[in-house]
């Protein structure tokens, strides 16, 4: 099974412009600009109304659509019976459209923003600035959110914190830390990328009648990670399945840090590979074959006993890089991995050894391929500038393969220009072997056939899911020993994949 075209929508991440597009969709198709604005406002309220009791509420509204909303939550606020105060940036008469009818509807006081009306707050909602941000705030704005302490009163954004880039989640100058951000019909990159993600505290999705339908038309190509798109194809062994297929992996082994390989090794065979061959350098070979019961572990003593490994069609997924050691071996046993065209798993050393001759390895690359370095190892390889979205997007066209750019806001990009961003990893992840285990659960699902975009964004959300069921105390060995319990809790969950043969 593809991906599920609707649980990519579910999952949709839209950029400012894309957002913009669906409301001017929404207008055109009969619903008027106010409308979505007081709903908008509404939502805002009611969130608000839900989470705190009545207090003092300050309203910061900047000059545009984000303002507007921002006179709409004050009304309704001040409505049912909160105090309110409303700041404004700018002139009330430079206000336009949908937004100068919003403060028309508001019947009490406009002051000038400015820091003293945070005075007594006990609540402060920020509707200044909206994602669409494209500049640093300075000015009396960046005064005011100076001036915000970062606990109390609590601060609830419209849209987004104001400062934060909506695409990109870095910060414009200065942004508030919110306890709760509203937004609206779907999110954008900027709440799920960091530092974004940490200054939106708790960001809420509210609907304001903007049909899902419209993004049939406003086709997004980035999406958070969820299995509700790509659960549907997550490998399921069947009644009359074998060893055999359900896929060989093969993973070239490191002479010095063994373990990263055999970290690898024991999460494929976790995650369902039926075969797992270890190619281990012949000195080490007694550690590798001592430590991995059930994992096949055969010495190697040069290239030719690697391409003879490779020679067998079986092996049909390959990891090479983990505990590898940056040297001209890696550079050549990676180059034969990426002749023999199986499905392959780039990693760690396996990429860092190309550093002085990032062409080699480019050319070598083919279509099956998923490379998985941290931030450090993609500076090696590929161009580190730009946002984080846009450097894993670029390099995976450049490279024709799919790109996990691993770190707390995991982005996956797939050469075609398709990216998710992944959410669910915990702190406790940081910690050594991690990467190696990643590696592992890629290797294995592509093994068992599952497409290479896929594959990456599902191998990162049960590495995630399964950091975040063990908890604090987390060790790499950790990550495989919790992964059944997250596989039975995700299955009920899954699309229906039924065939004749595992119904």
């Amino acid at each position: 099974m593809s991906i599920s075209p609707e649980g990519w929508r579910r999952s949709a991440l839209l950029t400012p412009a894309q957002m913009a597009g669906a409301d001017r969709l929404t207008i055109a198709g009969g619903v008027a600009g106010i409308t979505l604005m007081e709903n908008a406002g509404r939502a805002v309220a009611d969130a608000v109304s839900r989470r705190w009791p009545v207090r003092p509420a300050v309203v910061l509204c900047g000059p545009g659509n984000n303002g507007g909303d921002g006179f709409v939550v004050a009304r309704i606020l001040a409505e049912r019976g909160w105090p309110v105060r409303l700041a404004l940036l700018g002139d009330r008469g430079a206000l336009k459209g949908d937004a100068a009818l919003a403060a028309a509807r508001w019947p009490g006081a406009i002051e000038p923003l400015s820091p003293a009306v945070l005075d007594g707050a006990g609540i402060v909602i920020d509707a200044m600035f909206g994602a669409g941000l494209s500049r640093d705030i300075d000015g009396i704005a960046r005064d005011v959110i100076a001036a915000l302490p970062r606990s109390e009163p609590p601060v609830v954004a419209i849209d987004i914190p104001s400062g934060i880039a909506g695409a990109t989640g870095e910060i414009r100058g200065i942004a508030p830390q919110a306890r709760l951000t509203v937004t609206f019909f779907r999110r954008k990159p900027g709440h799920v990328l960091m530092p974004g993600r940490i200054y939106c505290g708790e960001t809420l999705v509210a609907p304001i009648g903007i049909p899902a339908s419209v993004l049939q038309r406003v086709a997004s190509s980035v999406a958070a990670n969820h299995p509700r798109w790509w659960g549907g194809g997550l490998p399921r062994p069947g009644v009359a399945d074998h060893k055999y297929a359900r896929g060989h992996a093969l993973i070239v082994g490191g002479a010095e840090m063994t373990g990263a390989a055999r970290l690898a090794a024991r999460a494929a065979a976790r995650l369902g590979a039926g075969l797992v061959t270890v190619a281990a350098p012949a000195p080490v070979w007694p550690v590798y074959a001592a430590a991995l019961a059930g994992i096949l572990v055969r010495p190697v003593a040069g290239g030719d006993d690697l391409r003879g490994l490779l020679a067998d069609p079986r092996r049909n997924a390959v990891l090479i890089g983990p505990g590898a050691g940056v040297s001209p071996e890696t550079r050549e046993r990676t180059l034969a991995v990426l002749a023999a065209k199986r499905r392959t798993v780039l990693d760690a050393d396996a990429l860092s050894a190309f550093s002085v001759d990032h062409a080699t390895l480019l050319a070598a690359i083919h279509g099956d391929c998923v490379l998985t370095p941290h931030e450090g190892e993609f500076a090696r390889v590929f161009d580190p500038s730009g946002s984080r979205l846009d450097r894993a997007i670029r390099a995976a066209r450049d490279s024709g393969a799919v790109v996990l750019l691993k770190g707390a806001d995991t982005v996956i990009a797939a050469p075609d220009g398709r990216a998710t961003i992944n959410e669910n990893a915990p702190p406790a992840l940081a910690t050594a072997g991690s990467g190696d285990v990643l590696a592992g659960l890629v290797l294995a699902l592509l093994a068992q056939g599952m497409a290479p975009f896929e594959a990456a964004a599902a191998a990162c959300w049960l590495h995630g899911a399964a950091a975040a069921r063990f908890g604090r105390g987390l060790v790499a060995e950790d990550l495989i020993e919790a992964l059944p319990a997250v596989l039975a809790a995700l299955e009920p969950a899954l699309p229906s994949s039924v065939t004749a043969e595992n119904s």
